[in-house]
């Protein structure tokens, strides 16, 4: 069966940093790639990022609204994934998924997490 449990989130100040974790389980990251996804209070879902554990079926991405200020990363042998989020905004107050894309970035979405809360105050 598989598997996408993120944890990580809570409550922090603008300025402040938080690492969320995606544990997987029930298919490899050896051949796929973890995709982060936020969805505030009334808005849509926003992509964040992909990573793909080889460039060559596609380069990972970060979104502009992020870039440089969150970095995502895989730890294979745990068969986890990790979003490393600095210099938080109010802005960035939402609901945070992973989920697993079947190959590359560009393949099918086939699996996502439960979403966990992310909440920065001013």
């Amino acid at each position: 069966q598989v598997q996408l449990v993120e944890s990580g989130g809570g409550s922090v100040q603008s300025g402040g940093s938080l690492r969320l974790s995606c544990g997987v389980s029930g298919l490899s990251l050896n051949y796929y790639s973890i995709g982060w996804f936020r969805q505030a209070p009334g808005k849509e879902r926003e992509t964040i990022s992909c990573i793909t554990s080889d460039e060559r079926d596609g380069a990972s991405y970060v979104a502009d609204s992020v870039k440089g200020r969150f970095t995502s990363s895989t730890d294979m042998a745990k068969n986890m994934a990790h979003l490393q989020m600095n210099s938080l905004a109010v802005d960035d107050t939402a609901v945070y998924y992973c989920a697993a894309y079947a190959g590359s970035c560009q393949g099918d979405l086939e699996a996502w997490g439960q979403g966990t809360l992310v909440t920065v105050s001013p």
